[in-house]
This record gives structure tokens, C-alpha cells and sequence, in this order.
């Protein structure tokens, strides 16, 4: 029999995530979920709406991986090349990772008022682009760094002190303006200073998520994603709020199915995934070989899982369901959530055949970003006048 930590354990891996998902697709497949059927057939209809974008988008099919560095160049402008200009290649990925980690842990929905003025191009942004862009500027001010000359890096002293106030005037939250949970979004970026201060092994001293870098380059020249997740997972754990324990280990995005025999818990870790696959860039950019980058899952988020609502692969058993607001926690988007990470995976390997692509030289973090994140964008304002998701989730700020 496990024990408590080693059941934890398991649960916080991509592997655990395509495992429990899968369970959650089989019962529907046979019919026996609640609140979501599958439509199979109508999956090339998905297929044929991501190839379309992904050749409009790339049409040398180029295609890099899915990450939280496609926003930051928003509007053709390349801001990844502005972060720690003049450092050592050394502390230029530390900056970068700093960044990544601050900036994938504010992105979840701005919500359908709030835009970003960036002063230094003029342009105005929303969504996903919006909070890149604004937590890049954000960083470039030293709002993160306790070093008044050192802005670019996102230190755990200045982190654990960071106000809901601070956050809100670096992000332009006002009356008529209003980001969605900016409360939640300081409190979480305040546990992560606060998990990062103590844990000198991983995050250094004095503490950063940056110092990740030399973590692993001090265990050889390469590491695998579902590494980079497995130690994320463990190291930031307790930064997330009021989620699913395993006796006193946290499980962060987790929640709990009916059709999952014994426990019924069901992980995602679309946050930690996200930033795993955000971390990729600047690791390998410093030397690092980030290998297994496929051990990661499709991302379980309403841009994804808005595609298959929209293209008719996941119906809903009850049409009502699209119409009232659903907690993150319940078990209709659990369904729906799991659902979506198996068909992201189903869907990666027909896009591949009609691409002329092999797992090895387009793997799903490519057929996210060509994709499926983009598609269900667009499908959605299609369908919707204001671009929301199918489903109304009634989020924190610190999941959708």
C-alpha cells in the first residue's frame, strides 16, 4: 500500500494527468458521464479548423512550442529581446525564467473589461496578450526586485510583500478597466516569495525563481519537462489556495470525478504546464537540453476546451449547462477538462497526417501553439459576440 506522500507524488506528474483524464474519456465514451457526451465525428471538424490556423498563422508550418513567450511578442513587437539587456547569458536566463514564473502565475482570465495601454508602443491589449505585456513592464519597473538597480528579476523579498494595490496600478485596474481578481493574483505571487525565501537548494540566495537556472545546470546539460514540472509542482505547491490536500501535500489544480474509482481525484496542472513549457525557451537558450518535451499534456483551459464545445465534439447532456455559472471545483468542468486534455492528444496526431509531421518534429506543444489555443479564440468570437468561452466559469483569478 502507498503512502500518503508517495500517492501525493504520483499525482503531481504530467503522467498522472493523462492517466486520470483518461479514465474520465472512457467513461464517456461508453456513456456514462453526466454532463458531457462525445460526438467523435465531429473531431476532423476540430482538425480542419486548427490545420487552417495553424497554416495562416505559420505557413512555413515553423511552428514553436506554446509558450508564454508568443504573448510577450505581441503586436510584431519582440519584448523578450528587452529583458535584462547587457546581462551574461548566465543572468539574462535567470531574468527570463523570473519573468516566466511571475508572468504564466498571473495568466488567467482578465476578464471581458480589462485592457493594457503600453505606453512604450501605444498599443492597447487584452486577454492573455495583456497580462504578458503588462507583467514585462511591470518587472522592468522593479515592482518584483527588492535591488532598486537590479529591476529585472522577480526576487522573493519584494515577491512576499507585493500589495493587491501595487499589482493593480502596475496592471491599469481602475472603475471601468477591471481585472478580474487582482486580490488572488497578488496573494499568489506573495506565497510564492514566501515558498521561495527558505528553500535555498532550489530557488538560491538570496531566493528567486530564476536561480532554477542554476539549479539544473548544476545536474547536467539536459532535463526533461515532465522533470521541470515534477519539480515546479513540488517547490510551488503550497502557493495555491484552497485546493484538493493529500494528507498535508497540496495538489494544486485538482479536482474530483465520479467515473475515478478509489480517490476520484483527477489532476490537471494546466498552470504548471504552462509554465513548464514557458521555461523550455530560455533553458535551451542557455545551453540547457530540455528533453521528453511530448511527457507534457495538452493544456485543460477554456480556450482548448472552448474548440470542442464550439466544433460539437463535447455536447452537453443538459443545454442549460452553457448557460449558468460553474465553479472551477465541480465535477461538469472537471468532465469537460478531462475530455479536453485526451482530445488535444487525439486531435495533435490527426493534425500531424495532415501536416506531413512526425511526433518528433511536431509535438503537441507545437500543435498547441499553431493551434488549438488560437482556434478556440477564434471560433469563439465567431459564436459569441464578446469572445467568451461556451461555458461560464466563475474563476479567482487564479485558474481560468
Amino acid at each position: 500500500m502507498p503512502s500518503t506522500t508517495d500517492h501525493a507524488s504520483e499525482l503531481l506528474t504530467a503522467a498522472a494527468v493523462r492517466d486520470r483524464c483518461g479514465i474520465v474519456f472512457s467513461a464517456a465514451e461508453r456513456g456514462e458521464t453526466a454532463y458531457f457526451r462525445l460526438v467523435p465525428e465531429q473531431l476532423e471538424e476540430a482538425v480542419r479548423r486548427v490545420e487552417d490556423v495553424t497554416r495562416r498563422r505559420y505557413p512555413g508550418l515553423d511552428v514553436p512550442y506554446h509558450s508564454r513567450w508568443r504573448h510577450f511578442s505581441a503586436g510584431g513587437v519582440d519584448r523578450a529581446a528587452q529583458v535584462a539587456p547587457g546581462a551574461a547569458p548566465a543572468e539574462a536566463a535567470r531574468a527570463r525564467i523570473d519573468l516566466a514564473v511571475v508572468s504564466v502565475l498571473l495568466d488567467a482570465g482578465a476578464g471581458p473589461r480589462w485592457h493594457f495601454h503600453e505606453a512604450e508602443t501605444g498599443q492597447i491589449l487584452s486577454r492573455s496578450e495583456g497580462l504578458a505585456v503588462a507583467s514585462l513592464r511591470a518587472m522592468q519597473t522593479g515592482l518584483f526586485s527588492a535591488n532598486p538597480t537590479d529591476p529585472w528579476r522577480a526576487d522573493a523579498e519584494a515577491l512576499s510583500r507585493l500589495t493587491a494595490e501595487g499589482l493593480a496600478r502596475a496592471f491599469q485596474h481602475r472603475p471601468g478597466n477591471e481585472l478580474l481578481g487582482v486580490e488572488a493574483r497578488a496573494a499568489l505571487l506573495c506565497r510564492v516569495g514566501e515558498v521561495c525565501a527558505p528553500d535555498r537548494a532550489r530557488f538560491g540566495a538570496p531566493a528567486r525563481p530564476g536561480n532554477l537556472f542554476d539549479y539544473w545546470s548544476a545536474r547536467g546539460g539536459e532535463v526533461s519537462a515532465p522533470e521541470i514540472l515534477r519539480i515546479l509542482l513540488t517547490a510551488l505547491g503550497p502557493i495555491w489556495p484552497g485546493r484538493v490536500n493529500v494528507g498535508d501535500v497540496p495538489l494544486g489544480d485538482c479536482g474530483h470525478h465520479s467515473a475515478v474509482p478509489g480517490d476520484g481525484l483527477v489532476p490537471f496542472h494546466k498552470l504548471s504546464q504552462w509554465l513548464a513549457y514557458s521555461l523550455a525557451e530560455p533553458l535551451e537558450v542557455a545551453g540547457l537540453r530540455v528533453t521528453d518535451i511530448d511527457g507534457l499534456t495538452g493544456l485543460a483551459e477554456y480556450r482548448n476546451g472552448g474548440l470542442f464545445i464550439d466544433c460539437g465534439v463535447i455536447e452537453p447532456r443538459d443545454p442549460t449547462l452553457l448557460r449558468r455559472p460553474l465553479d472551477a471545483q465541480s465535477e461538469p468542468v472537471v468532465e469537460w477538462r478531462a475530455l479536453t486534455v485526451v482530445l488535444l492528444g487525439r486531435l495533435a496526431s490527426r493534425l500531424r497526417e495532415r501536416l506531413g509531421k512526425t511526433p518528433k518534429n511536431f509535438p503537441l506543444a507545437r500543435a498547441l501553439e499553431g493551434g488549438t489555443w488560437a482556434a478556440g479564440r477564434e471560433i469563439a468570437c465567431e459564436r459569441r459576440p464578446d469572445g467568451a468561452p461556451p461555458l461560464t466559469i466563475v474563476s479567482d483569478g487564479t485558474l481560468f
